[in-house]
């Protein structure tokens, strides 16, 4: 018998956190179709009633520690879907991790595991084109195990969280393709399975999240399949 605490956060954290994950899709400076859709599917009635994608403002992270509480496992928890965002594409630019550093000194954490993650930062003074979250040659074999960790460890104990997750992540790799501009093809994205190598950790979410809305709060997630 699974004996999984269902937790339900209050409206106006759901709120602030998903204000937190628009200000993370903000960070780069791009807002992009793929981004928009998501945060606008992440405010359905299902997440959130009555709010849309236009009313959603980013947010400081004064105030996101101030409407997210005090009880650690609920930061830890909305610092690691921060991440998830930050790194849905296979790259973790500076403004993203600039965001994602100050929300944790916000909220009073210290993840180690971060320091992992931004060790494969995406410096575009040195390269015209992201190569997804590479670490360095010589660690390229252990250097993100300490962030993996770390990601693997969220709790998903919220029907809305883990609804998030499902609809995050997708349910199958990504094909590769090109995109184009004026016919012309501008840049080739590879599969994310190849392209980020923390892919396994969000499948391996989406799966807990998938079962905890199965078992535990008996929904139907065919829709998410």
């Amino acid at each position: 018998m699974n004996n999984t605490k269902t937790i339900k956060y209050t409206d106006r954290q759901i709120t602030a956190w998903l204000r937190g994950l628009l200000t993370v899709a903000y960070a780069d400076g791009h807002f992009d179709p793929e981004e928009q859709e998501l945060i606008a599917s992440l405010t359905q009635d299902e997440l959130l009633p009555c709010t849309d994608l236009g009313s959603l403002e980013t947010i400081s992270p004064t105030e996101l520690a101030q409407e997210l509480g005090d009880d650690s496992h609920t930061k830890e928890n909305f610092l690691r879907t921060a991440v998830m965002m930050a790194i849905a594409n296979g790259v973790y630019s500076q403004p993203e991790a600039n965001v994602v550093h100050d929300f944790q000194e916000a909220l009073g954490l210290n993840v180690e595991a971060l320091k992992s993650l931004e060790s494969t930062l995406w410096h575009p003074e040195k390269s015209e084109i992201p190569e997804g979250l590479k670490p360095p040659e010589e660690s390229q074999g252990d250097v993100l195990q300490p962030v993996k960790n770390w990601l693997d460890g969220i709790d998903i104990k919220d029907p809305r969280v883990a609804r998030f997750v499902c609809k995050m992540v997708p349910s199958q790799c990504p094909f590769e393709r090109d995109i184009t501009l004026f016919g012309r093809k501008i840049v080739h994205i590879p599969p994310m399975c190849k392209l980020n190598p923390l892919y396994e950790q969000l499948v391996g979410l989406r799966f807990r999240s998938l079962s905890f809305l199965a078992d535990d709060c008996q929904e139907d997630v065919s829709p998410y399949l």
